[in-house]
């Protein structure tokens, strides 16, 4: 075992799209657990939006210290162990933060054998219940709806829209590349895909959905939310998961200018913090292990080598190069 532990800390908050000057690195004694906790070796570092806000704010967790580690969900190989149901040798998943060694209590979960760790931090973790109680809790998607996905291939909304395929619904997703939207029709399944870089996304949300789009996952929000909301069927439920389009939003905008739409259609929109269903895991493991299995559910990996490039990592979500799930490989 090396005799320190390097770590990514917080510099400075964000102010805009976050920069090499809000990080810095440094090195400090491994931690020793205490009782109830253990040490873990990271090996993958879960990349995911929400770390800009932690980065920035008070969410519905804390914002991160200043000095401390960026906080992140990762997997790492317990080292040292004071629990005895999570002996040493055991992957474990938890907020480990951007080092390469980390104290975790007793709530750690352990990852059965055979979980492939890219599976384990996308389709099986976070990204996977994101989508299933989201959709299925909030969308509550019928056979033969319209559910239309932003930010569809991306790693929640990828699997968003294939469940609503299973589900008997007719599929849209909205993405950013050419590339992109013909991974989604082509290989998982959607019926149709918008490009909002060279698409006027009402219009062909328009076109597409000339009855209404009765269920709209949203992981993007301002301009593409206001277009959905441009075209909501009777009834239409909005799920609200993510606006990344915003994130780096110095002020805040106006709009959506639309909203008396959801009046005038009856229509829902709801908000959601996976956090809140993590007592239901199994529940959603159930479905999406055999959805996995069977193949009626794919999913995409996009993996950054090193600690020192999870910087790089995050900006590729905001900049819309990645495919599927991004992940750091320590």
């Amino acid at each position: 075992m090396a005799d320190l532990n390097h770590r990514i800390t917080l510099a400075r908050r964000p102010v805009g799209p976050v920069g090499p000057e809000c990080f810095a690195t440094d090195d400090v004694p491994i931690p020793s657990p205490g009782p109830g906790e253990v040490l873990v070796a990271v090996r993958w570092l879960s990349i995911d939006p929400t770390i800009r806000g932690w980065m920035a704010m008070d969410t519905y967790l804390p914002a991160i210290p200043i000095g401390d580690p960026v906080r992140s969900v990762g997997l790492g190989e317990v080292i040292e162990s004071n629990v005895d149901a999570i002996p040493v040798g055991a992957t474990v998943f938890g907020l480990t933060g951007w080092q390469q060694y980390a104290v975790l209590d007793a709530t750690a979960t352990v990852l059965p054998d055979g979980i492939d760790p890219t599976a384990a931090l996308s389709v099986f973790g976070v990204t996977g219940l994101t989508a299933y109680f989201g959709l299925l809790d909030l969308g509550r998607p019928q056979p033969g709806e319209t559910v239309v996905v932003s930010g569809a291939a991306g790693a929640t909304g990828s699997v968003v829209g294939q469940i609503a395929r299973i589900k008997g619904c007719r599929v849209i997703g909205i993405a950013g590349t050419a590339e992109k939207c013909a991974w989604l029709v082509d290989e998982l399944g959607f019926d149709a895909a918008i490009n909002y870089r060279t698409d006027d996304v009402s219009a062909r949300l328009g076109e597409l959905c000339p009855h209404g789009l009765d269920v709209f996952f949203d992981n993007v929000g301002g301009d593409i939310l206001e277009a959905a909301l441009d075209h909501l069927a009777m009834r239409a439920r909005v799920v609200l998961c993510g606006a990344i389009s915003r994130y780096n939003d110095e002020a805040p905008r106006p709009g959506p200018r639309n909203l008396m739409n959801l009046v005038v259609q009856r229509g829902r929109m709801e908000g959601f913090i996976v956090m809140d269903y993590m007592g239901r895991a199994d529940e959603a493991m159930a479905d999406l292990v055999t959805w996995v299995l069977d193949g009626s559910v794919k999913f995409a990996v996009d993996v950054v080598e090193g600690l020192d490039n999870a910087p790089v990592a995050l900006d590729r979500l905001f900049s819309g190069a990645n495919r599927g799930k991004v992940m750091v490989r320590l």
